[in-house]
């Protein structure tokens, strides 16, 4: 099993708590001059870093941090990334994020980036047109984005730092390119090393570090943290919001337990699938919208599923937004399936009209008299309606335009054989998708086109 115990730190005896560690600073501080005073309140990271944000001990290859949001992980990689280029004047590093403009933003000019790691003598000249930073002693570092693996194929290094391995363009296997070009280029130094830093999503990438750091060989170190490590740095009233909006949710086990939500045998759809059909913003706009509506049947705490789908005009189809809400009175269900039509412009409302029947169509229309309703009537279980559109996204057809967590959710419960063993009573977002989805893929006759010569 992966290392995970807590580091040995350099800093621990100093912020021990009681009157040991109290008299342990003052008497450390009465020897020190005002400049290192100051240096050791505000930035010395091997005195107030976290054991589990410093490196581990091992000979490993490669450091995973595997945790929520909010636990440091940037500013771990930032002061790891500063420690290396500080004590070898040789060393090459790439810096590889999801994009230039994150690396940039991110890793080397944010809060908690290498720049601000990096204080006074000991910061390095950034020279953004090179994509290049470089220290005094000659130690260099490199950005990369990940969205273009190419530019990894040839330059070599000794360490590297990855930031958000699982945001990283899935599409196409851009991610896994990447970090095997990387990887065939760490061949400097006698001992080269990558830091990867990510909130865990299951994707190809890092399901694989994941399955390497549990083969327990030593080359993959594993640290795993939460968001409430990190609690008394963080604002109070943020922690406390997410804490409350998104504890024990399925959402919240991944974004701030730093838990990788693992794929339900039998499911139609899995996580690594929707992870590699997601665009972060769509081109165009599709040819056709259509908002897809499985009303609840009763107004104690169902949701009704509201979801905005369009077909492009090469015949994708893409997921755009999720306006599904809970709890709520026919009345309000209704204004919020017209409001989904209003700011999308939609060609069509579908609502299933299983429960209610023309209480449905009525309460639409007096939300909207001028709301285009189609309402369809299910034969068939909700996974069997849902298994050609699962083939859909197997196929490469179908798009997410952007994240949609309680979506995704529910669409990873829904099992081939008829089962749901996703969250809550209902897959009602899940089954407003597949209505929409039908509506605009399945069953379309197809239109001739005049192709020129």
């Amino acid at each position: 099993m992966a290392s995970e115990r807590p580091r040995d730190s350099r800093g621990r005896w100093f912020r021990a708590g009681g009157e040991e560690g109290s008299h342990r600073r003052l008497a450390l501080d009465k020897t020190l001059l005002a400049h290192e005073r100051a240096a050791l309140g505000s930035w010395h990271w091997e005195v107030w870093g976290r054991d589990e944000q410093l490196p581990p001990p091992g000979a490993w290859r490669i450091w995973l941090i595997c945790a929520g949001r909010g636990f440091g992980k940037t500013r771990a990689g930032a002061e790891w990334v500063r420690n290396v280029a500080r004590h070898d004047g040789n060393a090459r590093i790439a810096l590889v994020g999801a994009s230039l403009s994150e690396v940039r933003s991110v890793m080397v000019e944010g809060e908690s980036g290498v720049l601000a790691a990096s204080p006074n003598a000991l910061a390095p000249d950034f020279e953004p047109s090179l994509k290049r930073l470089t220290w005094p002693n000659g130690a260099q570092a490199f950005l990369y984005s990940a969205g273009e693996p190419e530019s990894l194929r040839g330059p070599q290094h000794t360490h590297a730092w990855c930031d958000e391995i699982a945001k990283w363009d899935n599409a196409g296997g851009r991610a896994m390119d990447c970090w095997d070009n990387l990887q065939l280029g760490m061949r400097l130094g006698d001992q080269p090393r990558i830091l990867a830093t990510s909130t865990p999503r299951a994707v190809p990438l890092m399901q694989k570090l994941l399955t390497e750091a549990e083969r327990g060989d030593g080359s993959v170190a594993l640290t795993r943290g939460r968001t409430a490590d990190n609690a008394g740095v963080l604002p109070t009233a943020y922690y406390e919001a997410m804490l409350g909006q998104y504890g024990g949710s399925s959402l919240g086990r991944q974004e701030l337990d730093g838990e990788m939500l693992r794929e339900v045998e039998g499911a139609l759809w899995t996580r690594a699938l929707l992870e590699t059909c997601r665009l972060a913003e769509a081109e165009d706009r599709p040819a056709r919208i259509v908002v897809g509506v499985d009303p609840p049947a009763s107004a104690r705490g169902d949701e009704c599923g509201i979801i905005v789908c369009g077909v492009t005009p090469e015949g994708l189809g893409q997921v755009l937004a999720d306006h599904s809400v809970g709890g709520a009175t026919p009345e309000r269900w209704a204004s919020a399936v017209a409001e989904a039509v209003r700011i999308w412009q939609a060609d069509k409302v579908v609502a299933e009209a299983n429960q209610g029947g023309d209480m449905v169509q009525s309460v639409l229309r007096a939300a909207d008299w001028a709301m285009p309703v189609k309402l369809v009537h299910a034969s068939r279980g909700k996974a069997a309606r849902a298994e050609p559109i699962a083939a859909l996204y197997e196929a490469g057809r179908v798009q997410h335009v952007g994240q949609f967590a309680a979506l995704e959710d529910q669409l990873c419960g829904l099992m081939a054989g008829g089962a749901y063993e996703g969250p809550g009573r209902s897959p009602d977002r899940a089954d407003a998708l597949v209505w929409a989805l039908s509506q605009l893929m399945l069953g379309r006759k197809s239109v001739p086109n005049v192709r020129s010569l």
